[in-house]
């Protein structure tokens, strides 16, 4: 069966997805970005990376899944140098638990504003 996730309380996709499907104890986390539910958008990297992650945790819980469950992540920045603003917060997340991880600089986002996104695979361990 497959399990198609959208949380109301979150920012909502901005076209014809989902933010996450859970599938046989698999989840796909669609990109999360940096835009708070009210449409508002931080200036600053750092905490738009908060509301993506606050968000990525909302849809995994949602799906079923914890961080440690995570097994896949792609980070998406405007800049690259940011990497050393995120990777922090990225630790205190995931603690001892490694995803395997992409990061990529890319040249522009969904709104000219935004400047880190973040998608991820999980496998529900506990099936």
């Amino acid at each position: 069966m497959i399990n198609r996730i959208l949380i109301p309380d979150i920012l909502q996709p901005v076209s014809h997805y989902c933010h996450a499907v859970e599938a046989n104890g698999i989840i796909w986390i669609s990109g999360l970005v940096g835009m708070n539910f009210d449409g508002t958008i931080p200036d600053n990297t750092k905490e738009q990376f908060d509301i993506a992650m606050r968000d990525f945790n909302t849809c995994l819980e949602a799906a079923g899944g914890s961080y440690s469950d995570v097994v896949k992540v792609r980070v998406f920045l405007t800049n690259i140098a940011d990497r050393t603003i995120i990777n922090p917060k990225r630790i205190d997340y995931f603690g001892e638990h490694k995803p395997a991880s992409t990061l990529l600089e890319v040249s522009a986002l969904v709104d000219p504003r935004m400047t880190v996104e973040i998608e991820a695979e999980a496998v529900i361990q506990n099936l």
